[in-house]
């Protein structure tokens, strides 16, 4: 529960006693009310008298007495795997947009392995310095998973599923790829490629199997798959792999814009024109797509309304709710651009 200040200071500003004598009830009561204690059991009336109390009387809180009290931040943070991945940015701006006008910064962190890093995360959950977290990695064997459940700070897993954890806030992953299944059917192909993620990373492993269950379902060979890192990196190698060893491959999906750069780089180097000889499809849709030669047909997710519902989920939780799965209901639709085109069927 957050401590708010109760010393006279400078200027005349309020303070929690006179909040809670214009409303008539103890300085106990009024700090609970003003920090939304899920555990306090008070009429409605009182409540609102206490929040019309602060709001006359222009009562703000001591930063230095609740710190001094370990109390509640007003600050959430959120740990994401790669700065460097505009897809974060879009859940980031959906996340952050929620948080203020919930009352409440938003801190952001990444997740490495370097040395040192999963000690700074152990630190700031141990010293109760933000009052909720949002992971956007869950990398297997990550620090936190076996350090969380031993602490009360709220928590949830955005765009990653820790089987067993019941705090899961993700959206459709095997939609997508069915999306792009079916988009790649219609234009003519049958031989199709997968970029996917590292093993053992939930996203990429949802698409990689949504990918190969929506071509078997359709009656289609089954995929040639290629892991790669999300990277420009990751998707130009595992494209020139994937197209050395699968020559019959007459369109490519990836699991990431930035392999989606990857790959039209190798497919230039290997002198296949996007889209004459190969179709690509990229799993999310961010403005870079319009801008690249050719454009680049994407499947388009909720990544804003992920970053949002994360936050309100994460909310609920600092106000008493237990923690659930969610799967945002926006569903993924595909957003044709020049990549993908009617595949050649020969003579």
């Amino acid at each position: 529960m957050q401590d708010w200040d109760t010393e006279p200071l400078a200027h005349g500003r309020s303070r929690l006693i006179d909040v809670a004598q214009m409303s008539g009830v103890t300085k106990s009561v009024a700090s609970r009310v003003l920090n939304e204690d899920a555990t306090l059991s008070v009429r409605e009336e009182t409540r609102l008298k206490v929040l019309d109390a602060a709001k006359k009387l222009g009562y703000k809180p001591h930063a230095g007495a609740r710190a001094l009290a370990g109390s509640r931040t007003r600050a959430l943070a959120l740990l994401i795997p790669d700065l460097t991945n505009p897809v974060y940015s879009r859940i980031t701006r959906g996340a952050y947009l929620q948080a203020r006008a919930r009352g409440y910064a938003m801190l952001l962190a990444e997740d490495t392995e370097d040395e040192g890093v999963d000690e700074q995360f152990a630190d700031l959950v141990a010293s109760g310095r933000v009052d909720g977290l949002l992971i956007a990695s869950a990398r297997p064997e990550h620090p936190l998973l076996s350090l969380l459940p031993k602490t009360d700070i709220p928590y949830l897993f955005v765009n990653r599923s820790v089987a067993g954890s019941g705090r899961n806030v993700t959206m459709n992953l095997e939609a997508a790829s069915l999306c792009a299944v079916t988009h790649l059917r219609e234009l003519g192909h049958r031989h199709m490629g997968h970029v996917s993620g590292p093993e053992a990373l939930s996203p990429g492993d949802s698409r990689r199997t949504g990918f190969i269950r929506a071509a078997l379902d359709a009656q289609l060979p089954e995929p040639a798959i290629e892991r790669g890192s999300f990277s420009e990196q990751g998707g130009y190698e595992a494209t020139k792999k994937l197209m050395r060893d699968h020559p019959e491959v007459t369109a490519v999906y990836t699991s990431t814009l930035n392999q989606a750069i990857g790959a039209l780089h190798a497919l230039h180097e290997l002198q296949l024109a996007v889209p004459h000889d190969i179709s690509v499809i990229s799993y999310d849709d961010l403005p870079l797509a319009d801008y690249l030669q050719p454009t680049l047909t994407t499947i388009a997710m909720p990544l804003l309304e992920l970053g949002k519902t994360a936050v309100n989920a994460l909310c609920d939780q600092l106000q008493g709710a237990p923690p659930r799965d969610l799967i945002i209901p926006s569903e993924p639709h595909v957003v044709a651009r020049q990549s993908s085109a009617q595949a050649i069927t020969g003579p």
